[in-house]
């Protein structure tokens, strides 16, 4: 048997999966709490447990340590960035795209020129890697400039990564040699209306494997491992492309989307190019990225909760619940003041069921594009801004939210179009799907080096629930 171990290291658990590559099976998986002075002792749990677990199947210790060891890891709150760019609806968007499909979290987005407001903030919030870009190749430059000389100031001494205008790059970087470590990476918007970020990702997984990793204290682990490859929503959204357009022989699933509750965040991965589907529509804005995520700060169910309830309004709750919106506000207060309890009785099941429809129908609504009717001379036209997902025809839930629910697919249904706001173009009849293994980011680890098994893992895993 040929076995690979695979590991997320979060902030509050590290799971360790195992995989027989030769069938591409999963064959058991253990958690233990996350040990953030010296991850190794939590992760040595984690793979001591699994390999007691394994030995009733027959595989041995020895098997455990000869297996191959991937990681992906969101502990010390994941790879938090800055994204720097130009125009607010163009480069500027375009780095923060850049930075979402890496796999960060996008703590703040500037455009046009840094002032000194701004440039206090960015200290104070101390991110691991400040994404700079802005005007196209051969046009504006005076802007990325002028940022660069501003970062300059800042006792930052973090990782910059350059990918805005070509033409000055070289240039920039000479700005922020004294203060930063720079990476000059291909432009995220080279030219009007055309994006080009995955360079750039490409980049910013390097910088968190060669610098961040090391900086979160999660160097540690490579003693047990073979490598920290990259983020856990990096893994999550690698997965996804992979399941979506297939290996070799192997067909893919098409457009799919992917959402992930978690206790503190949402994330939305859509994996499909989201043109209209419906006649006539012209699109506005960027062009949108064939893997896309969103993340949403204000939506979760547990540290979230209460800001989950104020974003969805503790009236519209109340109603799902038929309960008084006092109710709704004290249970959620209650929730996030102890992240860790449990659901104890049939109202606190039914509360966790819907604060994860909440969740999902609020995350996925504003992942989805959205259409607007415009009256002109020549008669009505549609206007389409983001991605039309109405014909995504899988949708995939992870996450413990789901996985501990009776019913994952009714929580689920959130994603689905209806008739509360019709211009919000969200999936029409999907199947739905459940990761009851967790293997998503596992799956995302082993597609680097062994595709089609990353691919069949997931086939096999998936649990169509619809």
């Amino acid at each position: 048997m040929q076995l690979a171990i695979l590991i997320d290291i979060g902030s509050t658990f590290t799971k360790v999966s195992a995989v027989d590559l030769d069938t591409a099976r999963f064959l058991g998986r253990f958690q233990a709490p996350t040990t953030p002075a010296n991850v190794n002792i939590g992760l040595e749990e984690a793979i001591g447990r699994l390999a007691a677990e394994l030995a009733g199947a027959g595989v041995s210790w020895a098997d455990v340590q000869r297996a191959r060891k991937l990681a992906c890891s969101s502990a010390a709150g994941g790879l938090q960035m800055v994204a720097i760019g130009l125009v607010t609806d163009l480069t500027a968007e375009a780095a923060r795209q850049a930075a979402l499909g890496a796999g960060a979290r996008v703590l703040k987005t500037y455009s046009y020129e840094l002032t000194e407001a701004d440039l206090e903030e960015i200290a104070r919030l101390q991110p691991d890697i400040i994404l700079l870009a802005g005007g196209t190749d051969g046009g504006n430059h005076t802007n990325i400039i002028h940022n660069a000389k501003a970062l300059a100031g800042l006792n930052l001494h973090i990782p910059v990564v350059i990918a805005g205008n070509r033409s000055v790059a070289a240039e920039v970087a000479g700005y922020l040699k004294n203060s930063f470590s720079t990476y000059i990476t291909a432009n995220v918007m080279p030219e009007i209306g055309r994006l080009d970020v995955e360079p750039a990702r490409q980049v910013i997984r390097q910088v968190f494997m060669e610098t961040i990793v090391q900086a979160k204290g999660l160097s540690k682990a490579e003693e047990l491992i073979d490598g920290i490859f990259m983020p856990t929503p990096a893994a999550v959204l690698r997965a996804g492309t992979l399941l979506s357009q297939g290996v070799g022989p192997l067909a893919g699933w098409g457009d799919l989307l992917i959402v992930d509750v978690g206790g503190a965040t949402t994330d939305v991965h859509s994996l499909g190019n989201g043109h209209p589907s419906r006649p006539g529509t012209v699109m506005r804005g960027l062009p949108e990225p064939f893997a896309k995520r969103t993340v949403e700060g204000d939506l979760g169910v547990r540290v979230s909760a209460l800001s989950l309830v104020e974003a969805v309004g503790a009236e519209v709750i109340a109603g799902y619940l038929q309960w008084d919106p006092t109710a709704v506000q004290a249970a959620a207060a209650r929730i996030a003041a102890d992240p860790a309890y449990l659901p104890q009785t049939e109202a606190d099941v039914e509360f966790d069921f819907t604060l994860g429809y909440a969740a999902t129908k609020t995350a996925v609504t504003r992942h989805a594009g959205r259409l607007t009717e415009v009256y002109t001379p020549t008669g009505a036209v549609w206007i389409q801004e983001g991605k039309d997902l109405s014909h995504f025809k899988a949708v995939i839930a992870t996450g413990g939210v789901f996985i501990n629910s009776p019913d994952p697919a009714g929580m689920l249904k959130g994603a689905a179009h209806d008739n509360s706001d019709p211009f919000v173009l969200r999936p029409v009849e999907p199947v739905y799907y459940l990761d009851q293994n967790y293997l998503l980011a596992a799956a995302g680890l082993l597609a680097e080096e062994y595709s089609q098994v990353a691919f069949r893992l997931m086939e096999h895993s998936l649990k169509r629930l619809t």
